[in-house]
């Protein structure tokens, strides 16, 4: 089962994948740089992931293609500063990545035991929430949700020992 749930429902992944690099070139055309092949290759990899990701299992999976360990992740920070990657923490360890532009809103729930992470989306709470900001004159930006726990199989593995 992909971890990745939610995408920009008028777009399959091919066309997201396309508006994503044109975005991303553009982002780096205006900093003076280019989208060259190995920053590409990263942001293919992304796009065509159907989990979340960590820095490090991106380069293991590149290296081959003769990708280094620094432009993974000066390839990463680039993206996460055009806005269009979104990083997720884990119990421990290195943080996990997601392409995240136009996606709609979703929230985690991470397993403390496996590192799987599941996307869950719940209207009510988000309404509650705005409202609770509205209330108090809080003016959002952003918020992320994780919520850490045991997946349905760690569970059941927890409640044999």
């Amino acid at each position: 089962m992909s971890e990745l749930s939610y995408f920009p429902g008028a777009l399959n992944r091919e066309d997201y994948a396309q508006k994503i690099a044109v975005l991303f070139s553009e982002h780096l055309e205006k900093n003076g740089l280019r989208l060259t092949t190995p920053r590409r290759k990263i942001l293919n990899y992304l796009l065509k992931a159907d989990r979340h990701l960590n820095q490090e299992e991106i380069y293991k999976s590149l290296r081959p293609q003769g990708i280094g360990r620094a432009t993974v992740f000066r390839t990463i920070k680039m993206l996460e500063d055009s806005n269009l990657l979104s990083r997720i923490s884990g119990i421990s360890g290195p943080p996990k990545f997601e392409v995240h532009f136009e996606r709609p809103h979703h929230d985690h729930l991470v397993c403390i035991s496996c590192g799987s992470i599941q996307e869950i989306q719940w209207p009510k709470i988000e309404k509650i929430q705005e409202k609770a900001c509205r209330k108090i004159g809080f003016e959002v930006k952003w918020h992320r949700h994780e919520i850490f726990g045991f997946c349905p199989q760690c569970a059941k593995r927890q409640k044999r020992t």
